[in-house]
């Protein structure tokens, strides 16, 4: 897919919807820039995981991944789910998965 151009004669309105635009991606990429983040992220590609789950794949404290996990929640990119006294989260929607999907084809497949 071609990045449009941006040019000078765009209208007001145009350009509004750009800087929404551009508001938006920016939190989205703020929320994913933590190392802890990114590695929620792309334990939950494969579905939903427990809060000691992830503390346990993660190798980081409890206090750590909740952190970490209400960041994410705030950020609109994880849902919980509550069993019991167990909490489940899950990616809210595809746009982690497509994120993960660039960041491991720039970042990862070479090493594979």
């Amino acid at each position: 897919m071609a990045l449009p151009v941006l040019s000078d004669d765009l209208s007001d309105d145009e350009l509004d919807r750009i800087v929404d635009k551009a508001t938006t991606a920016s939190a989205f990429l703020k929320a994913i820039s933590h190392e802890g983040r990114l590695m929620i992220l792309c334990h939950l590609v494969s579905g939903e995981k427990s809060v000691t789950e992830l503390e346990d794949l993660l190798s980081a404290r409890q206090a750590a991944v909740s952190q970490q996990l209400s960041r994410l929640r705030l950020e609109g990119l994880v849902v919980p789910r509550r069993e019991g006294k167990a909490i489940f989260y899950r990616l809210a929607d595809d746009r982690p998965r497509k994120m993960l999907e660039c960041v491991y084809e720039l970042f990862c497949a070479e090493d594979d």
